[in-house]
Parts: C-alpha cells; structure tokens; sequence
C-alpha cells in the first residue's frame, strides 16, 4: 500500500511527543480515542469557561468562576496535616482567600509573593460567609494579562489527564498543522463561508464565545464537512469500484409479472411501480446492482420483492429472500406463494427447522434449479446452500444483519444483483452514512386499502375499562395484539410479565381465546401459537416485541402497548403497523403509567399526531442521536469525532453529491483538487479508499 505523505508524519508520531506527554498520560489518554497528534486536532472542545475580569468579589453570583486583580496578603500555613493552605489577597473592595490543598508552601510563596500584583482566575464560593477561590486556574503577574482568554475552552477529560495538560497537549498539535491546499469545492466553501483547515482548527480550539462550539459555528462546520466529505469519498470510491465489477444483465420479457400483476385486486401504487423501474434498469445494467429500498411499514415492499424476484426468474435464473426470523421467513412464504400464483414460480422455505432427509431434499433441488424462488433465515448462507444460477438476493430487514451476511449472500452465484430492504424508515442523513455505497430507492406512498389508525393515549389507572372494551370487541368476531414491554431489557422479567398478563387476560377471557409468543419459546411452540392466532382460532395474542417486524394478519384490528412509555418511536411505529391491514377501522391504545417523563410525553404525543414513519424516524433521531437509533455498534454507522449527525444532517447529503459529481469528472484523483482529496483520506485514515483508488 502506499505511504503516507511525509507532511502528514508529524501528526500521526507518537502522542509523548507533544508537550506535556508523558508515556503514562499517553496511556490515559487512550480512554478518549487519542493515540497520536491527528486525534487531539479533532477533539474539541465540549464547553466553554466565561473569564471576564470583574472589579470584587463583592456582590459577585456564587458559585461562580471569577476573574479579578488581588494584592497579596498574609500566607497562613496549615495549622496540621490534611489542612489548608490560604493565602489572603484583597480586591478593589474586599479581602478574600485563596486555598490550597497538598501544596508546598515554597512553591506558592514564589507564585504568591506577599505584597505584589496577581491576576487570579477560577471557581469562587462563600465559605462561613467568606469568599474563597480553592485552586485557583490561573494565577498571573500583570504584564502577563494577555496570556488570559476571556473564554477557556473545555475538553473532555478522563483519569490522569487534566484540563491544563489538554489545553497544552492540543495547542501543541495545532503547532503542527501544515498547511495544505484545498480539498473542498471552492464554491461550497465561498457559498458556506468556511474558513481554510488550518484556521478552521485554529477557531475551533481557540473558542471566544459559547457561539464558537455550536455545531453551526462556521469552523465546526467546515471539520465536520471533511469528516463526511471523506467517509463518502470511500463509500463513492467503493460503489464506482463495484461498478467497474463485472455484473451479468438480468433482464425478463414480463411474462410472470404480467401474470401477478393481472391478479391483483389493486393498483399498484405510483411509488411501487417508479422504483421497479429503477430496480429492473438496475439488474439490466452490466454493472451489479446494490439497492437499498427503504419503505413505511404497509407501504407494499414485499409486492415489489416478488416483482424483482420474478424478473431474475424470466431471465432463467433463481432469487433468494433472506429474512431475520423464522416466524418472518415462513410468513413471507405464505404471502409470495399467494401473490404468486397465477405465476406458477416454485417457492420453497429453508430455516434452521429444516433436517435430514427433508433438508438435502430441498438443496438438491435448488442445486438442480428446480426451486425458482428461495426464502429463509441465515440457514440459506451456509455452505451447503448451492444455486443453480442465482440472479437476485433480497435481504430483509438490513438492520438485523451485519455487511457480512450481505456479501456471503452476494458469493453465492455469478455477479449476484443485491436489494437490501428495511421497513424501518431511516432519517436520510443515518441511510446515507450507513448505506451511502448503496442506491437509494424510496417507497413513500401507501397503497389503497389501508386503514388509518386511531391511536389514543391511555392511563394503567383505567387498565379495567380497556379490558372491558377489548372483551367486546373480541366478542363481534375481532382480533388484537396486547404487547408487554422489556422491563430494564431483561428477557427473564420480560418473561414474567408477558406470561402473567397472558394468565390475568386466560382467566378473563377463557381458555382458547387468548394465545401467547415471546422469543424464550421453542421455535415450534411459536410458530405454533402464530398460526393459531393467524387462523383466527385465538383471538387475542399476548406477545412481546418478537411481533415488531412483519407480521401479517389483516383480521386484527386493536393493538394494545402496555408500558408504551417504555418503548422508543421506531418500536412503537413498527407495532402500530401490525393493525390497519385489513378493512375493519383500526385502533392501537398505548397504555402508560403516570408521570410520564418529558421525553416519554413527546413520543406518545407525537405517535398520537402522526402515522408518517419518516416524520417519526426524524423525530427519533433529534430526540435519541444516530448511535442510540439503531445502535452504532451492528450499524455499520462511522463514529465521527466532530459531525453531528443529528445537528448537522444536511451535510451528509451535500458530501455525497460533492463526492460522487468529483468521481465522476475525476476517477482517479489526479487532478490539484483530486490530489488534495488524497491528502484528506491520508489525514482522517480512510485506508479502504486509499486501497480502493490503488487497485482503481
């Protein structure tokens, strides 16, 4: 691989080579992500401290950081051990004390030298109706006022490390920032009005005013933008690299959609048939597609499935559909085979169930090209899982799979076309930083028939009138969910209260009307008690969240959330888009228990206000960050030092078309502004573009 530039070596040299670092703060320094010069340049700081000087101490707010000019008194030495030591000092109108603790008295009599001029600056407090500063921040002679910032920047700190050894350790690396020519569009940077790297760093560490460390500070956001900028360099450079690839052009004469299509008791909507367009011009290409289709719950993902399904099987080949679950996989199969019909496609379920004789059965067959269409759990990325000619995988669900399961899939036949498919609407800022490699394919209309839901807010205290309403309902012949919370994420205690709400409901209702399903079952158990419901022979199913994802019966009309306060937004989205499915007017009721926190109050109001998963998923992610919303760790999200994904959104969407209109007039980053790209994926360590632009 190629080296780094040798203007960049001084930032990536070895921390105790700053000022002030030693190889034990080295070490602590670790705990915050900071192994070298480069790390430090992008810690910022997270506040600020206001110095301005003041004339006394008098009247001053306490507590409260101070900054005046004393003349110093008396020094009054610890009277014993663990004591105190205090320095008396006057101001323009009081006499008040410095205190020190562990200090040696030689060391504060040359600080503090009885009779002279200091200006002293830190956190004063009343102490026995005294004013007193403990360790003051800084204490300086006149002449060196100008060393004093009326604001003090603030960093994150851990153990062994202190604010005065940060300010030093970051002010050291800004030393060592080159200057280097500019990687960002000339006219984005004149348009935004952002300051040169250099001095964008400068700003950002030297901050004047609590205005300076908002994330719409002009520096702040110029660093921010190079963060994303670069991230969605790599993800341009990767997918411009999968295009170079050699895909195979997939392309069917529309005989079996025709057949579905004619069958259909609906229209499909103008969302569903825009991005079978663009999936069909995708898997015609000769390049291999990667498409994420993105869609509200109902909004009819799985008709458009079936459709690219359909159009790798007219071409003579085979389709895969990876769901997470079991209970997803074999629903799936009930509703393609359906759907399917007038088709005639050959439809087979492979999940971890599947053994022996009934399992080689079926990979013989697959093997043979005698299964058309293939749906199924992880079970259909093992080994023994072999294609005839396998044109489309289809993953479901993408959050609940890793980028590994994606390319194991992808392996599994020649040049395999990819859609990826969450029903889980993602803020466009998250789908761009998560999946910015991938097409993006928008389902933001729901198909007709689907019924608007009520959704009301209701108090635990009336848990025995919602009982009561449920009894009649379930007596005119209809069916509801009644969902029990994770208690503190425990499965154990989930248990315990999805199993005790399901005996009080039994001993209410009777045996036989209300079933039950949580993830601790035994696969068949489950799947067992889902059938049932789903036959209409149990009427009310009592379950925890394993019902969140896709699961299909258009007789249940009420779904009750217990503990709805409990729940996060996405979650309380996905559960309410299990009713409404079906033609009888819908309700979802989430039961809470009062006082609801401020942040629980704006969930359920907003639930209340809106069904627009998009809305929602915004909302999610202004009220909970990009990391808590679909949990960074599994998400494949980058951890950004200074963007805030939240905050900063728009930038992500800028940085993506920034990245792929350069790659497109310069591919190989030869150009000056390509050159000083290079610099920038040099500089954040984007390794895999650097790789990528090798091999180009």
């Amino acid at each position: 691989m190629a080296e780094r530039p040798a203007v960049l070596f001084p930032l990536f040299a070895g921390l105790e080579t700053l000022p002030g670092v030693g190889p034990r703060t080295a070490r602590a320094m670790e705990a915050l992500a900071v192994t070298r010069p480069r790390d430090l340049l992008y810690t910022l700081p997270a506040g600020g401290i206001l110095r301005t000087p003041v004339e006394t101490v008098l009247g001053a707010e306490l507590p409260g950081v101070l900054t005046v000019t004393v003349r110093v008194g008396r020094h009054l030495k610890p009277a014993a051990k663990g004591r105190p030591y205090r320095v008396e000092v006057e101001d323009a109108k009081t006499r008040f004390y410095l205190v020190f603790f562990h200090a040696r008295g030689d060391y504060l009599e040359k600080l503090l030298p009885t009779g002279t001029t200091r200006i002293v600056s830190g956190k004063a407090e009343l102490y026995d109706g005294i004013v007193q500063i403990t360790h003051p921040n800084h204490v300086l002679r006149p002449d060196e006022a100008d060393q004093l910032s009326t604001f003090d920047p603030v960093y994150p700190l851990t153990a062994g490390v202190t604010q005065k050894l940060m300010q030093k350790a970051a002010q050291g690396a800004l030393a060592r920032a080159p200057g280097m020519d500019e990687w960002i569009d000339p006219d984005l940077v004149a348009r935004e009005g952002w300051p040169d790297w250099q001095t964008a760093l400068a700003e950002a560490h030297r901050p004047e005013s609590a205005r300076d460390l908002a994330p719409e500070a002009p520096a702040r956001r110029r660093l921010a933008y190079d963060e994303v900028f670069a991230h969605q360099m790599t993800l341009a450079l990767a997918r411009a690299s999968r295009r170079r690839a050699p895909g195979r052009e997939t392309t069917g004469d529309g005989h079996l959609r025709r057949a579905v299509e004619a069958a259909l008791p609906y229209t499909p909507t103008g969302a569903q048939t825009r991005v079978l367009r663009e999936i069909a011009a995708d898997m015609a290409a000769p390049h291999r597609m990667n498409r994420l289709l993105q869609g509200d719950v109902g909004a009819g993902k799985t008709l458009v499935a079936l459709m690219a399904m359909l159009i790798a099987v007219e071409a003579g080949g085979q389709a895969v559909l990876m769901a997470p679950t079991e209970i997803l996989a074999r629903q799936h199969h009930a509703g393609l085979t359906a759907l399917a019909g007038p088709a005639e496609v050959r439809i087979a379920v492979l999940t971890g169930r599947d053994k022996g004789r009934a399992r080689a059965d079926k990979l013989e067959a697959l093997r043979r090209g005698e299964i058309d269409i293939l749906l199924g759990t992880h079970a259909v990325i093992q080994d023994d899982v072999v294609f005839h000619d396998l044109r489309l995988a289809v993953i479901d669900e993408q959050h609940r799979f890793g980028v590994r399961e994606r390319m194991s899939l992808g392996r599994k036949g020649d040049a395999v076309d990819v859609l990826v498919m969450t029903a889980t609407p993602i803020p466009r800022s998250l789908a761009l930083a998560g999946y910015g490699d991938l097409d993006l394919s928008l389902l933001d209309e729901k198909p007709p028939g689907r019924t608007p839901v009520t959704t009301a807010l209701v108090s635990a205290q009336r848990i025995d009138e919602l009982v009561a309403h449920l009894g009649k309902a379930l007596d005119e012949g209809r069916q509801a969910y009644w969902v029990c919370p994770l208690v503190e994420e425990s499965e154990t205690l989930t248990l315990t209260a999805a199993e005790e709400r399901f005996r009080a409901l039994r001993t209410r209702f009777g045996e036989g009307v209300v079933g039950l399903v949580h993830g601790q079952m035994p696969p068949g158990d489950k799947d067992a008690a889902m059938a049932d419901f789903v036959a209409g022979r149990t009427r009310l199913l009592v379950a925890t969240t394993v019902i969140e994802v896709g699961v299909d019966v258009p007789n249940a009309s009420i779904m009750v959330i217990e503990g709805a306060e409990h729940f996060g937004l996405a979650q309380l989205h996905q559960l309410r888009g299990r009713v409404g499915r079906g033609a009888a007017a819908s309700s979802c009721l989430m039961l809470y228990s009062p006082p609801l926190t401020e942040g629980a109050e704006r969930r359920l109001t907003l639930m209340r206000e809106t069904e627009d998963g998009f809305r929602i998923a915004e909302a999610d992610l202004e009220m909970r960050g990009a990391g808590d919303l679909i949990g960074v760790a599994q998400s494949g999200l980058p951890r950004f030092r200074v963007a805030d994904l939240e905050r900063q959104a728009g930038l992500m969407d800028l940085a993506q078309s920034d990245a792929r209109a350069l790659l497109a007039r310069d591919p190989a980053l030869e150009t000056p502004r390509g050159e000083a790209v290079r610099m920038l994926l040099w500089l954040l360590s984007q390794d895999e573009a650097i790789r990528l632009l090798e091999v180009g």
